[in-house]
Order: C-alpha cells, then sequence, then structure tokens
C-alpha cells in the first residue's frame, strides 16, 4: 500500500566500533540562512528531540529527515517526535552509526532541516514493501512528482529536484523499488539509503504515521532554487581473482557455493586468509565486486552463516562472476572528491551523505576515523550510515553516495 502524506510528523543495539570523541557542547544548528542541522546524544527519547526543538527553534522549515540510532527505544522516540516536531513534515529512519558535526557518530540522533524560504518538501510512504505492487506505485510516484514540480514554481522559475529515498535495509526488495521509483521518476535523480539497526541485522525502521516500522519506505521530493547534485564514490577496485556463483537463493540473497565449493570456504580462499574469521571487518576489506554497466561494483557480503552459506547485502544470483575486491587509498580519493565538487558548486551548503556501515568499519581496521571524520566536518557532510545505497536505478553497496547542496 502506497500513502502519500503531506505532514509526517526498538531494539538496542550498540556498535562494535570506537567512535572518535570530537568536543560538542551542544546541539548546533547550520549558519542562518542554510540548512539545519543539530544533533543530541541525550539518551532519554524526550530529551534527545527536545534538544533539536531547541535547536530549530525559530526557523520555518519545509520538513526535514531525522536518522537515529537503535539504541533509542523507538516507541518513545516517535512519540517524542510526534509531540514536540508536529508541525514539521518529517522523513526518517534507525541507522548503523551517524555522520554528525563529530564526523562519525553513535548513539546520536540528528535532524537535518530544509529551510522553507529555499526548499520545498513531499513525502510519500510506500507500506508493507512484501506487497509492492509496482504500477501502483509508478502512478504514486508520478502524482507525487507532479504536484512538487507544481508547488517549486513559487521558489523561482530554475529550481532542481531530487528524490530522497529511505527503505527498510532488511527487506531484500531495494532492487525492485529503486528501479520501479526511479522509472517513475524520469529524469528527477533519486539517492537514499537502506536503514539499519547498529551490526544486529534484526530489524530495521523507517519513520511512517508516527512510528518507526519495518517493511516500510519513504520518498521524498526534494526542490530548491539551489543547485542540487547526486554523487556517489567507491574506495575499491577489482582485484585479479575470479569466482562465479554457482549455487545461490536469490530471493534470500544468500549463496551456497562458489566456484562448486561451499561458499564461505572459496570466498576466504580466494580473499588469500584461509584460516580468517568471517566477521564484518573481513567483509568490509575483502568486498565482493560485478561488472555491471561497464564498471565493477561492490555485492558486499553481510553475514557468514553457519552451514557455510554468505548472505549478502545485494541481489545476487547463479552465474554471477565476482572479483574480491582490493582497497584504493580512501583518504585521497576523498580528498579529489571534495575538491572538485568545490570547484563545481563553489559554496557548499551541506552534503546529505549515505555512507555504507562497511565503509566505516573499514576506516576503524585502518585506523582513519580521525581521518575521515575531519574530511566529512570540513566539507560539511552529515548523514547516516546504511545497510546499502541507493542511486538512480541502482541499489549499491559500500559507496559513499550523497546528495550535495550548494548555496
Amino acid at each position: 500500500m502506497v500513502i502519500l502524506q503531506h505532514y509526517h510528523i526498538g531494539r538496542k543495539a550498540k556498535p562494535s566500533w570506537e567512535t572518535w570523541e570530537r568536543p560538542l557542547h551542544a546541539p548546533r544548528p547550520s549558519v542562518a540562512g542554510g540548512l539545519v542541522v543539530a544533533s543530541s546524544h541525550a539518551a532519554c527519547p524526550v530529551e534527545a528531540v527536545a534538544d533539536i526543538a531547541r535547536a530549530i527553534e525559530g526557523r520555518a522549515l519545509a520538513g526535514g529527515v531525522i536518522f537515529c540510532s537503535s539504541t533509542y527505544p523507538r516507541e518513545a522516540l516517535a512519540g517524542a517526535i510526534s509531540e514536540q516536531l508536529r508541525h514539521i513534515p518529517l522523513a526518517g529512519c534507525t541507522s548503523a552509526g551517524e555522520i554528525t558535526g563529530r564526523g562519525y557518530d553513535a548513539d546520536s540522533l540528528l535532524l537535518i532541516g530544509f529551510p522553507a524560504e529555499s526548499f520545498t518538501f513531499r513525502v510519500l510512504h510506500v507500506s508493507d514493501i512484501d506487497s509492492f505492487e509496482p504500477e501502483e506505485a509508478r502512478r504514486r510516484v508520478r502524482h507525487l512528482a507532479a504536484n512538487a514540480r507544481h508547488e517549486a514554481a513559487i521558489l523561482g522559475a530554475s529550481t532542481s529536484q531530487v528524490a530522497l529515498f529511505l527503505v527498510d535495509g532488511l527487506s531484500h526488495r531495494e532492487e525492485l523499488l529503486t528501479m520501479t521509483v526511479q522509472d517513475a521518476l524520469d529524469d528527477i535523480p533519486l539517492i537514499g539509503g537502506s536503514s539499519g539497526d547498529g551490526l544486529l541485522f534484526s530489524e530495521t525502521g523507517v519513520l511512517c504515521d508516527g512510528a518507526f516500522r519495518s517493511g516500510t519506505a519513504a520518498i521524498v521530493m526534494l526542490a530548491s532554487a539551489r543547485p542540487m547534485q547526486v554523487y556517489s564514490e567507491c574506495y575499491y577496485e577489482p582485484g585479479p581473482l575470479r569466482m562465479v556463483v554457482t549455487a545461490a537463493d536469490p530471493e534470500c540473497r544468500i549463496v551456497y557455493e562458489i566456484n562448486a565449493a561451499p561458499a564461505a570456504d572459496e570466498y576466504r580462499r580466494l580473499a588469500g586468509a584461509p584460516g580468517a574469521t568471517l566477521d564484518a571487518a573481513f567483509f568490509a576489506a575483502h568486498p565482493p565486486m560485478v561488472r555491471a554497466g561497464g564498471s565493477y561494483h561492490v555485492r558486499a557480503i553481510q553475514t557468514a552463516n553457519p552451514d557455510g552459506s554468505l548472505t549478502f547485502y545485494g541481489a545476487v544470483d547463479r552465474g554471477i562472476v565476482l572479483a574480491v575486491g582490493e582497497p584504493v587509498d580512501r583518504l585521497a580519493r576523498m580528498q579529489a572528491f571534495f575538491a572538485r565538487l568545490r570547484e563545481e558548486f563553489g559554496e557548499i551548503d551541506h552534503v546529505l551523505g549515505f555512507d555504507c556501515v562497511l565503509n566505516r568499519i573499514d576506516a576503524e581496521n585502518r585506523q582513519i576515523v580521525r581521518k575521515v571524520s575531519d574530511l566529512y566536518v570540513e566539507n560539511r557532510v552529515t548523514g547516516f550510515n546504511t545497510y546499502g545505497e541507493q542511486l538512480r536505478a541502482a541499489h549499491l553497496n559500500q559507496t559513499f553516495s550523497c546528495l550535495v547542496i550548494g548555496r
């Protein structure tokens, strides 16, 4: 079922990483005239939302997106949001980590608000995505886009539009939804991320009808007279070794055999570590990659299973040829990327980032968390760590995908 709403108003999971503690004394909104970005580390949901409400007091917002740690009790947090931020149209989801004024962060509540003087904001929710009907969804999305385009005319003759997409990260439905929504949007780009729950892989939530719900997606039509562009960066290149998926369950994203051998053992052997423990750190360091559309993309592994199979974050099927990815110089790639953005945009208001949780884990393994966080702070990146990213019609893994908003 698809529900169009104009005004929208858990389980605990501690991340396994250590957060670098940048001093942060109070929720800090961005400078006047720009996006309102505020975060709180209050453990009490009511207090955390009150921190956010105080930070945006006096600013008229067209809408906002909320990303929250899965450590918050969801019913209490959703109730506090509905009570204290009921006048603001909202979309949001639970995360596998947040990106705030500290850079990489955890156990926090984050709001990114879009000022009414320069943005329009409309939300469409897709509930019960297990019984998702593509044709009905296309019709609803086209209607949403048409209304948003008409509404955006008040901002001026020249406006840019983008669709923000948040989806249940354990639904296994991201590919179908992303392709369907982007098809309906035509030339309006889609950018987004799959919700997380730390590293539990138990239940994620998308904010809908005053609750964090599983099996749900949210589409936000965002329009502005400011420049907006979507991008995606990957920090891996395919290595020389190849592996063929020879037995798989595509619906469940499980690979049973690689090269006609038990999947976990063969993957570990090809990664050059036959005796290694298969955990999130190993998967982050040795991501499988598939060639599609002339480029290689990560098909990240989520878990190793007791029967020797592997569960992936994205679609896999029998016959797919995978390479074992090798890291590039991430910091150099990030510096070059942000330099290019400054050349293209001039002054950047904020970068709304959808950063795979495996990127974060790999940064910790390589002991570059502080340097990555510094780059995020310097370049005004805010967002969350995902279970997957969406760019236009593609569901991606282990990327940094983002929406760049200029002044």
